[in-house]
């Protein structure tokens, strides 16, 4: 009998009810008379003395008989004064309270709804709240993740935009101009090109020594190279004539507008990361994909006044005077193209470059003849080759490919290319200026959707802030109404330890 006293009564929280109800302690009707305590509670809360424990126990709690008792203690205290001789209060509060607690007690309803309770905390009410703050504590971690990110592409796009503009050798201020400025040296650059193109001497006449002797050539051999080596970087008109202009009017470009990002984004692609031919079809394009001249070559086309040219009836001979191109201007005056070098005008630079790197191949493919040993054939059929081939050495000809590359590279690198693009196409110019200022314009984007995701992640720190300390007043008070149902179970079978299990908040 001694031992059984001992032995604790064990109890699964989340089938406390069912426990309670199988063994005869509380009714299966005990949510009905919850329900009208409960309203005898909400009209009793109406009319309460002021007391700092009673508030502290009304306040964002569920009422219940333990609370209702330790109301009843206070209002002994605070409605003494109405107690009669016969020891009853005439107290109404007391009247009422005394009345829940009697409703409470009878068929121990009380114990089935601090029961529900209970369970209804640890299995529901808890997990929820922990819940919420889990969840704002992931939100909080995705959102410093977001931020970060923002901040990292934000960086990244500057540096992306300060990259291109140290690529086309700018300062990034105001792009467009500083793109302009960059033509207004490009002549002086190409002025030393074409200087530098008189050291190609030794260079030219070689490969046409060669080429004369091994082939009987009679057409000229690099006639640009050999146009530039002794004139440097003349005007076209220079080249098309013959004759130096006296006077050169040099095309004027228009000055850019001060940089404007504007609210579309447009994405052209990653400009200036090629090799410099691509983009350059939109130099040649007109918007309604071609260009109309207005003729009409076939015969029956409609509408004569708008592009059939009428020749008329007459069979008198016309006579036509062909004139040479640029004989619009005065004599002697190199205008709009005409004006410009010979490095400036796409066709004869892209003779020139043509020339330098057919220089380069014959330089290249030279040196790897001669640097091949006991090549006797060769020794034999240039026994009879002008002095200038028969003299040169491998380390000469080495010498040589060098100072062509050199040139070559000069004209041909990724700064030059862009350098031709603006000055053959403003468009060029709004297109480098738009992808540049769309990467700023992103980067001040991101940095404002970083400071949005901060706001966020400061909202849900405050919820996280608000709901832990909910979450340990509801562990606090689960405690003590753990304690209060085991101790009131252990009274009903002598006092026998009993322990709840399960209850974790």
């Amino acid at each position: 009998m001694e031992n059984l006293q001992n032995l604790p009564i064990d109890i699964q929280t989340s089938k406390l009810l069912d426990w309670l109800v199988d063994r005869r302690h509380c009714s299966l009707k005990w949510q009905s008379a919850v329900m009208s305590i409960r309203e005898k509670i909400n009209a009793a809360m109406q009319d309460m003395p002021e007391n700092e424990e009673i508030k502290e126990l009304l306040s964002g709690s569920y009422i219940h008989y333990f609370h209702c008792l330790r109301i009843v203690d206070i209002l002994r205290g605070t409605e003494a004064s109405s107690k009669n001789i016969f020891g009853r209060y005439s107290s109404q509060r007391m009247k009422d309270w005394q009345e829940i607690v009697s409703l409470y007690e009878a068929d121990n309803v009380y114990l089935a709804e601090v029961a529900s309770l209970l369970s209804r905390t640890v299995s529901y009410e808890g997990p929820a709240l922990r819940k919420q703050v889990a969840k704002a504590q992931q939100l909080q971690q995705e959102l410093s993740r977001r931020e970060t990110e923002c901040q990292s592409s934000a960086a990244d796009l500057r540096e992306r935009f300060y990259a291109g503009c140290k690529q086309y050798g700018i300062m990034g201020e105001n792009v467009a101009r500083e793109l302009q400025a960059l033509v207004k040296d490009l002549p002086t650059t190409l002025v030393e090109v074409g200087r530098d193109t008189a050291k190609l001497e030794e260079q030219i006449q070689l490969y046409t020594a060669f080429t004369n002797f091994l082939c009987d050539w009679d057409e000229p051999v690099l006639p640009m190279l050999t146009f530039a080596q002794k004139r440097g970087n003349p005007t076209f008109y220079e080249w098309r004539t013959g004759k130096a202009p006296a006077v050169i009017e040099r095309p004027v470009m228009e000055e850019a507008p001060p940089d404007t990002v504007t609210e579309e984004t447009i994405d052209w692609g990653d400009l200036g990361c090629g090799t410099g031919t691509e983009g350059t079809q939109d130099m040649i394009t007109v918007e309604d994909g071609g260009v109309d001249w207005g003729i009409s070559l076939e015969p029956g086309s409609e509408g004569t006044d708008a592009g059939v040219i009428d020749w008329g009836e007459s069979e008198t001979p016309i006579e036509i005077e062909i004139l040479d191109m640029g004989t619009d201007c005065p004599e002697g005056v190199a205008r709009g193209e005409d004006a410009l070098s010979i490095l400036e005008t796409p066709q004869t630079r892209s003779q020139y470059i043509d020339e330098l790197m057919e220089l380069e191949v014959f330089l290249t493919q030279r040196q790897s003849e001669m640097g091949e040993e006991g090549n006797v054939v060769a020794m034999c059929q240039f026994q009879l080759a002008p002095s200038i081939i028969q003299g040169q050495t491998c380390q000469r000809i080495q010498e040589m490919l060098a100072e062509v590359r050199h040139l070559l590279e000069r004209l041909t690198n990724l700064r030059m290319q862009h350098l031709f693009m603006i000055q053959a196409s403003p468009r060029y110019v709004e297109r480098v200026s738009e992808v540049l200022r769309q990467k700023l314009k992103q980067a001040d984007i991101l940095v404002l959707k970083r400071a949005t995701l901060a706001e966020k992640r400061q909202e849900a720190l405050e919820e996280q802030a608000t709901l832990e300390p909910r979450i340990d007043l509801l562990a606090q008070r689960t405690h003590q109404l753990h304690k209060l149902i085991e101790a009131d179970i252990s009274k009903r079978y002598n006092n026998r330890p009993v322990n709840l299990m399960g209850v974790n908040v």
